[in-house]
Formats: structure tokens, C-alpha cells, sequence
């Protein structure tokens, strides 16, 4: 993800929040990681973050997925965007998702 689209992404995201009430600093605290363009980081990132007391995850894109999945199996994981989840094998089925993996799913094109 290039540095605009991740621009767009974040503002997207705390837009969503604001208009259900949250703003980070005042009534959530958001602790962001990002791997910026380095995939390799993405497992120790996740692994941080997991050692905080967070209560949910937020992602996107399957490497991020990947590293989130392999960082915990108890915390909830939003993912903002992802294309075929179950051959990705990041959820078993549509009907019974399992794991502790939710968010959007976007179709191929």
C-alpha cells in the first residue's frame, strides 16, 4: 500500500469511528504499527502488538492477515479489506467462519 492510499485508509477509518462516537485520544487509544512496505516485519509487528493490552486488531491486506493470525488466536482481528478468505485459508468456511477473524471481503474483478 503506497503512502496515499494508506493516507485515504487511515482517514476512511477514523471518519468510521468519529461517526459511531470514538475518537482516538479521547474516547479510544489506537496504538498504530506500520510495516511500511516491509513484509518481513510484519510478524514482530503483530507480535508487539499482541503483548499490549489491546482488544482488537485492525488489518489489512494478507500479509498483515497472515502475521495477525500467526500473532493470536484470542484477540479479534478486523480486516479492512480482503479478497477470497478461504483460499487464503484465513477462515474455514462462509457459513462457519471459525477462528477469531472477521471484516470485509471484497470480490475479484
Amino acid at each position: 500500500m503506497d503512502s496515499a492510499m494508506q493516507a485515504r485508509f487511515l482517514a476512511a477509518f477514523l471518519d468510521g469511528l468519529r461517526a459511531h462516537g470514538y475518537v482516538d485520544g479521547q474516547t479510544i487509544a489506537i496504538a498504530y504499527r506500520w510495516a511500511e512496505g516491509r513484509f518481513d516485519r510484519l510478524p514482530a509487528l503483530a507480535a508487539e502488538l499482541v503483548g499490549l493490552p489491546v482488544d482488537i486488531l485492525v488489518t489489512a491486506g494478507p500479509p498483515a492477515v497472515r502475521a495477525a493470525q500467526q500473532a493470536t488466536t484470542t484477540i479479534p482481528i478486523v480486516v479492512a479489506a480482503m479478497h477470497e478468505p478461504i483460499a487464503m485459508g484465513v477462515v474455514t468456511s462462509w457459513a462457519r467462519p471459525g477462528g477469531n477473524i472477521t471484516g470485509q471481503v471484497f470480490p475479484r474483478h
